[in-house]
């Protein structure tokens, strides 16, 4: 599931970017630079947990362009666990969040302000990963929307539609990058539960990032023989509260003969229960393991 996703950021995103000469949202993975571009940047900061996306910000920013070669490979490891991922994925919003204030005065002043457009990703979920408070929000309003027997506009259909282009980039960098790209597709309904369920997650990073003072780097956890872990904090309940609330709000859909709603509280029940299952799962694993 992780690795369908960076497919999609790599083979889709970076790549049209450095075609179409955007800011590239540079995360780390396999990059060179040039020492004379670091130094014009400003170097290395700690004032962001991104401080991969900081200095490739205030590079783009100093008139600087990157490229990007797709053809050459590099291994990489991933999060060993749900919740060394929910740490990945919630440092990256928390960082973009904070970044955002620093950029902004800079970059709306450029004739394409893609820069702070990228970094503003976080506060709607215009990327798969990750959902952010809008999407908690519209899980909330359910339930009151379907007591009051609310029916939503026509012209909502419109955000149907564009919700489907995340799918089809992630189906499109598999068809790209492997001949069993369609046996690959089985594990895209994981990530789609995966997206929703990180939601708790990345809005407390969100509003950490907004509000936060102590902007703290926690390292993820990588491959499967590492000896570090993370626990598992009151997150885990308000995963398994949304997933019982959508529940709820489901039979009251169907109750009503609301089958129009069917499709996201299902995605929600699922979403949010599942996250939660592999948190519980993980943490029971590190506490049988001392040496983590």
């Amino acid at each position: 599931m992780q690795a369908i996703a960076l497919d999609k950021h790599f083979a889709m995103e970076q790549f049209v970017r450095y075609r179409a000469r955007f800011y590239p949202k540079f995360n780390g993975s396999a990059g060179v630079w040039r020492r004379e571009c670091m130094t014009d940047a400003g170097g290395w900061q700690d004032d962001t947990v991104c401080e991969d996306l900081c200095l490739s910000t205030r590079a783009v920013l100093k008139g600087w362009e990157f490229q990007f070669l797709p053809d050459v490979v590099a291994p990489a490891e991933l999060p060993s666990g749900i919740l060394a991922f929910k740490n990945q994925q919630a440092r990256w919003a928390e960082g973009r969040v904070t970044m955002f204030a620093q950029v902004w005065p800079a970059d709306c002043h450029r004739p394409q302000a893609d820069a702070s457009g990228t970094l503003i990703c976080p506060f709607s979920p215009c990327r798969l990963m990750p959902p952010m408070p809008f999407s908690l929000l519209l899980v909330l309003v359910q339930i009151p929307l379907l007591l009051a027997g609310y029916q939503y506009p026509r012209w909502l259909i419109i955000a149907t539609i564009a919700g489907l282009g995340q799918p089809i980039l992630f189906i499109l960098a598999q068809q790209t990058l492997y001949k069993d790209w369609l046996l690959r597709l089985r594990h895209l309904p994981t990530l789609m539960m995966v997206a929703i369920g990180m939601a708790p997650s990345n809005t407390r990073a969100v509003l950490r990032g907004i509000f936060g003072r102590d902007h703290t780097f926690i390292r993820t956890p990588k491959g499967e023989g590492n000896r570090y872990s993370l626990p598992l904090d009151g997150l885990f309940a308000i995963e398994l509260a949304l997933a019982l609330y959508a529940a709820i709000a489901l039979t009251i859909a169907v109750s009503l003969g609301k089958y129009g709603s069917l499709p996201l509280l299902a995605s929600c029940v699922f979403g949010f229960g599942y996250v939660a299952a592999l948190s519980w799962r993980d943490a029971r694993h590190s506490n049988k393991n001392p040496s983590n």
